[in-house]
């Protein structure tokens, strides 16, 4: 009997870690506040979940966040998920299209669980609401409390001790994805909402810390096990974006429309910006006059290649728009390829 027991358990224990040696991770990263990257998500979720059976959806904020997302789940209202996005306010993710994309998950797709791997942003609010959650819930000595303490720890230390440095967030955040899917003990897990420059291989930009990225981090952990998809990269390749016919002058040219983003978050002046990328212009404007004005490839919501023209339209609070045309001609900005603003004359 000993010996039958002993067999069963190596043969549980060896079926077991085949699991969690076979358990993938899809690590996806978005430009925040993007629409189209959002919907994608969205649609991404749903079919692992309804194809694959996966559950475990990972997201870019704090362990505690993502606990208040699993309570809202099972309540019959949302004044939780209300209560979230109204602390969250100013922030990337609060975007009405976010808080669409976790009411029909829990409509659709119920039996979702998140996780939160950041560190503690918005401890003193939503990290202490969620410590006061569970001490009304007789959980003070839960796995779920040490946890929160230890994601509070983390926020305070990021914002008070070391000076927003963003090298200890990224360990911090990988340490964090580890624990959390590590623990699930073989189940396969996709993540969302994380940004781009995390997913992106090799190293962070030098203004966030230069040191290898999450993924990076994640990649030398897991092998071939982690599946890497920058939906800039997929929305060019795969979507490539909406055709369109964009008249400059008295000339038209093909377009492709990549889409809404809502930036009221992170803008005072605007809250959306649309853009086109220019087929077969850049000739058209490689010299004319710039303005001075750059912005990063990871601005935009696709892959941006050299010599190529972008239009982007913002709408401002009162309804009006104002247009800005952008050319890629090898302009670098902190260390990053960088698009530079000319002058339609």
């Amino acid at each position: 009997m000993k010996l039958k027991a002993l067999i069963s358990f190596l043969f549980l224990f060896a079926f077991s870690y085949t699991q969690a040696e076979e358990a993938k991770i899809h690590l996806y990263g978005e430009m925040h506040g993007s629409i189209a990257h959002i919907n994608e998500q969205y649609e991404l979720w749903k079919f692992f979940y309804t194809e694959e059976n996966y559950r475990h959806l990972f997201l870019e904020m704090p362990y505690y966040s993502a606990e208040f997302l699993n309570v809202w789940m099972q309540e019959d209202d949302d004044a939780l998920l209300d209560m979230l996005f109204e602390e969250m306010n100013g922030t990337a993710i609060c975007t009405p299209a976010n808080i669409e994309f976790f009411r029909k998950i829990k409509i659709e797709l119920p039996e979702t669980v998140f996780h939160g791997t950041d560190i503690g942003h918005l401890y003193s609010s939503i990290g202490y609401r969620f410590l006061n959650y569970l001490l009304e819930n007789d959980m003070g000595e839960s796995e779920q409390y040490n946890l929160t303490l230890q994601a509070i720890e983390q926020g305070r230390r990021f914002y008070y001790d070391v000076d927003f440095n963003h090298s200890m967030r990224s360990e911090l955040m990988v340490s964090n994805f580890i624990r959390e899917f590590d623990n699930l003990n073989g189940e396969s897990i996709m993540s969302a909402f994380y940004g781009a420059v995390h997913v992106a291989m090799g190293n962070y930009p030098l203004v966030l810390g230069g040191g290898p990225t999450m993924a990076s981090q994640l990649a030398r952990r897991y092998g071939d096990r982690l599946r890497i998809t920058e939906l800039r990269q997929r929305l060019r390749q795969n979507l490539n974006g909406t055709p369109a016919l964009f008249t400059i002058g008295n000339i038209e040219y093909r377009a492709v429309y990549y889409g809404e983003q809502d930036v009221s978050s992170f803008s005072e002046s605007y809250i959306s910006r649309q853009l086109w990328r220019l087929e077969d212009a850049y000739e058209d404007f490689r010299y004319e006059a710039v303005t001075g004005i750059l912005l990063p490839f990871t601005y935009f919501p696709m892959r941006v290649q050299m010599k190529e023209v972008y239009v982007i339209r913002y709408t401002k609070h009162d309804g009006s728009s104002i247009t800005m045309y952008f050319r890629t001609s090898g302009t670098v900005l902190q260390n990053m390829d960088a698009a530079e603003e000319f002058i339609i004359p």
